[in-house]
């Protein structure tokens, strides 16, 4: 199973809107801007979104979209089955006729893989990832300071 470019982009999209919400609508062409997706592609992905309630637009100037539930509301799986990416290890999409029209002797293996990755989205929301990216660049933001810090005072004596 692989997650195509729709699904990575749909998520890092979300990612990017939901980090800043509550200021007001977002524009696709500043998210486009930021993580580098094609305008079109992302004004195709969020047609989906918006169609399955994961994103409001807000028209005008000042227009953009918003989040249309809190971000810890919203799970990854929400996102990937927005955009209508399949999550599928197995050869048939899940219709049991793998194998000269029969279901293969693996099926069951790849329809459970299917179920976890499926479980393992479900679980993560984007809030989640919202809140590691904001620890991770604090963090990195902490040692450069601490780093400078220590340079300037080696400097200083």
């Amino acid at each position: 199973m692989r997650l195509t470019t729709k699904g990575r982009f749909a998520v890092m999209a979300m990612v990017d809107l939901a980090m800043r919400g509550g200021r007001g609508p977002v524009t696709l062409a500043k998210i486009s801007e930021r993580q580098q997706i094609s305008l079109s592609y992302l004004e195709q992905l969020f047609g989906k979104l918006r169609k399955n309630n994961i994103v409001e637009s807000v028209r005008g100037p000042g227009g953009g979209y918003n989040l249309a539930r809190p971000g810890s509301k919203i799970s990854v799986a929400d996102i990937v089955v927005a955009v209508d990416e399949p999550i599928d290890a197995t050869k048939c999409h899940g219709e049991h006729n793998c194998q000269d029209g029969q279901k293969c002797i693996t099926h069951d293996l790849w329809m459970g893989l299917n179920e976890k990755i499926f479980d393992y989205l479900e679980s993560v929301s984007l809030q989640q990832l919202v809140d590691s990216h904001n620890k991770a660049s604090n963090e990195v933001s902490s040692i450069t300071i601490s780093n400078a810090m220590a340079k300037s005072r080696s400097i200083a004596i």
